[in-house]
């Protein structure tokens, strides 16, 4: 029997949705706009920024396309992803494919024409570093963690050069904030998910770190250089007391959620701090724009 026109296209919608990750690549949104932001030195071209924040966005949505297309059989042994477009065989591997590359090609082509060419190579190497590097990486060393963090720490620095196209210290710290932010986000995802990532072929963690005490030091290491970036901005007079005070208090939940992962390594532990870092982004972010001197 076949579906009604509106159930079909509410199919397609959620799985244009699911393709392309477009709910976690909300955070390429905030922090493409708080890169735009932060570099405005006075008040803000909202064409530019809108400019900016689609392109971006539409670079991520492909290159999450794309790592799906070549993640599409292993995507069927994980019982978290088994039900994605295209393992599910809801939709065409081509079909995802045409996708991607349409998406990545034309975020990438858009912020050449509408910001500048520095914005659209930081894009071109966000899709570059997530898709041939990152998502191939998986399958042999936990060193991937590291390069998919670079790749999640681009956007806010592309929102930062489509106004100044130039690395000035504040784009360095956007870079430090999300680069140091992703692992301990990252390793308590991959401890939460340790079996099926296994299971899967794919190397989250340490091959040997069957206890987690290594996968935890590492988070406890990385939230402690979170600490220290996140407060450059009050030593260089960008923010005030009011941005230190927010950073403080957000870091000392990370830093509490990262110890008790230490101590206990358990699925718990590893989900408490997982949410913890989802709290800390976007408030950090918010606080960093509307205390900006």
């Amino acid at each position: 029997m076949e579906l009604p026109a509106a159930e079909r296209e509410q199919g397609i919608v959620s799985d244009l949705v699911a393709l392309t990750k477009a709910r976690l690549n909300f955070y390429v949104i905030i922090t493409t706009f708080v890169g735009f932001c932060m570099a405005a030195a006075a008040g803000l071209d909202w064409l530019r920024l809108f400019n900016a924040v689609l392109g971006t966005t539409l670079a991520a949505f492909g290159a999450a396309a794309l790592n799906q297309v070549l993640e599409s059989k292993v995507d069927r042994l994980m019982e978290r992803t088994k039900n994605r477009p295209i393992p599910s065989g809801r939709m065409r591997l081509s079909h995802a494919l045409l996708i991607g590359l349409g998406m990545s090609i034309f975020g990438c082509g858009y912020l050449w024409l509408t910001t500048n060419r520095l914005s659209a190579a930081l894009a071109a190497s966000t899709v570059i570093i997530y898709v041939l590097i990152y998502t191939p990486m998986k399958r042999k060393t936990s060193f991937c963690t590291v390069v998919g963090a670079v790749s999640g720490a681009i956007p806010p620095v592309i929102g930062w050069t489509a106004v100044e196209p130039q690395f000035g210290l504040g784009a360095w710290v956007l870079f430090g904030i999300l680069f140091t932010w992703q692992m301990p986000h990252f390793l308590a995802i991959a401890w939460m998910y340790r079996d099926e990532y296994a299971q899967a072929g794919f190397v989250m963690l340490k091959r040997d770190d069957r206890t987690g005490s290594s996968t935890a030091i590492q988070s406890l290491l990385y939230t402690l250089a979170l600490l220290g970036i996140s407060l450059i901005p009050v030593f260089t007079g960008t923010h005030n007391w009011v941005y230190l005070v927010a950073a403080l208090i957000l870091n000392g939940g990370m830093l509490a959620c990262a110890v008790e992962f230490l101590t206990e390594r358990t699925r718990n532990s590893a989900r408490r701090l997982f949410f913890a870092s989802i709290i800390f982004l976007p408030v950090l972010l918010g606080f960093m724009v509307f205390t900006k001197l």
